[in-house]
Formats: structure tokens, sequence, C-alpha cells
């Protein structure tokens, strides 16, 4: 069978509410990009899957809608919300549209693990900065392009070390992963963080925030081979400002 995100979306849910560090991890160095305080502030979770950046966010004081192109992801995400209600409005939508969600109402959008999953970048910042109020901010993670290229893989050393030989980084386009235990079974869209960079511009947003967080103390305990090298990426990025003529960009 081929697996796709409502397939795994039980799984994946599961996964996240049992503890994974790396998913713990994401989820930290994207909050660390956010205000201790988002009260008063609106928040647009992009492909939120179930929840797990959406209710941080909600925890801070925020107004969040929650959207995903999966079904049963949101499902999930629902039954989280009314098992401890915090107001999010969750609804499945197509993140290279948001099409339901309107013109300049949001002050933040996030995007946890999910632009490396949409199929038209262009089209998904595009729609990302027409929701966004004039100067609003998009913080988004992606798994590190170059370490988590496709078919990259693990090699010991002869002295035993374990060191990462990277994959097709080249290569765009999507590819599925071999690993029956991790999520990208489902898909992925491999880009370089050339295309991210480049596309952030061309859709008139200013970059401030590029990192590559060190893998924390419990990443690094659960996967030594992960201790020198950064798995995720995090960026932040500001939406033309209101004297900005957004037509011409």
């Amino acid at each position: 069978m081929t697996e796709s995100w409502d397939t795994i979306a039980d799984w994946y849910a599961e996964l996240l509410r049992s503890g994974s560090a790396m998913h713990d991890f994401a989820r930290d160095i994207l909050l660390a990009r956010l205000p201790e305080l988002l009260a008063g502030q609106r928040v647009l979770d992009l492909g939120c899957g179930e929840g797990i950046i959406a209710r941080a966010a909600a925890a801070r004081g925020a107004a969040v809608v929650g959207i995903d192109s999966s079904p049963r992801m949101i499902e999930n995400a629902r039954s989280a919300e009314r098992s401890r209600p915090s107001g999010i409005r969750f609804s499945v939508e197509d993140g290279c549209t948001l099409a339901t969600i309107a013109t300049d109402s949001v002050e933040w959008v996030t995007a946890g693990l999910s632009l490396n999953n949409v199929p038209d970048l262009d089209a998904a910042l595009s729609a990302v900065r027409r929701v966004l109020v004039p100067g609003g901010l998009l913080v988004f993670t992606i798994p590190h392009p170059c370490f988590e290229a496709p078919h990259a893989t693990w090699t010991e050393t002869e002295n035993g070390t374990v060191r990462r030989v990277v994959g097709d980084y080249l290569t765009e386009g999507f590819w599925r992963s071999k690993n029956p235990e991790g999520a990208r079974r489902a898909g992925n869209q491999h880009r370089r963080l050339s295309t991210y960079l480049t596309t952030l511009m061309r859709q008139g947003f200013r970059t401030e925030v590029v990192e590559e967080p060190a893998p924390d103390a419990i990443v690094a305990a659960s996967q030594p081979q992960r201790a020198g090298l950064p798995p995720f990426m995090v960026f932040r990025a500001r939406s033309p400002g209101p004297s900005a003529d957004r037509r011409s960009i």
C-alpha cells in the first residue's frame, strides 16, 4: 500500500502524543521564534497535523486556526481539542491556496515541518502573504535540506564513529522515505536551501532569521549520531509592510 498523510495520521498522532524527541525539538525551535505572550494575536498554523504547534500557540494566548490537507489529521486535532478545549478552529484546507482564510486576517503564520510537503512553494508563500496583515510574520521549520536530502544514510567509520552520508541534494522534487517508521514514507518535497530563500524573496518576504539549531540533549541522548548535525532549519520572515506596494512585488 502506498502511504499518505491520511493513512499514517493515527500512527503520527500517537507518536507525537507518546513522546517523540525529534518532534518535540522541532516544535520548541519554532516556538522560540514566537513571542512568549500572544494575547490579542491571530495565528494560522499551516499544515497543523494533529495540532502540536497550534496548541502551543493557543497556550500563549493566541486565537488560532489550524489547517491541514489531510482529513484524518484534522480529525485527530479536533479530537484533542474536544478533550482539552483551547478555542482552536481546525479545518481541512489546501496550504497552497488557503481559500477559506481571509486576506489580511492573521498576524502570524506558523508552519512546522509542513512547507516541505506542499507541492507548489510559490503558491503556498503567495497565499501566506495574502492572509498575513502587512508586516505580519511567517515562522517555519523544515528538515535540513542537506542532511535530510533524499537517500541520505548513516555509515560507520573504521574507528567506530557514525557519520552522515549526504543524499541526492541537487535533485529537487517529490520522494518517499523507505523507513517504515518515518513520517516521510508518506512523501516529502525536497528543495535546496537556495530555493526556499529565493522563493521567500520572490514573494516579497524579508527574511529575519535563518538558523540551524544544534540538537538538544534529549535528541542527542536518544540518537547520539545526530549530536553534531542540525536535523532542522528554522526561518522567520516578514511580509511586506504597510508602505509596500504589495501588488508590484
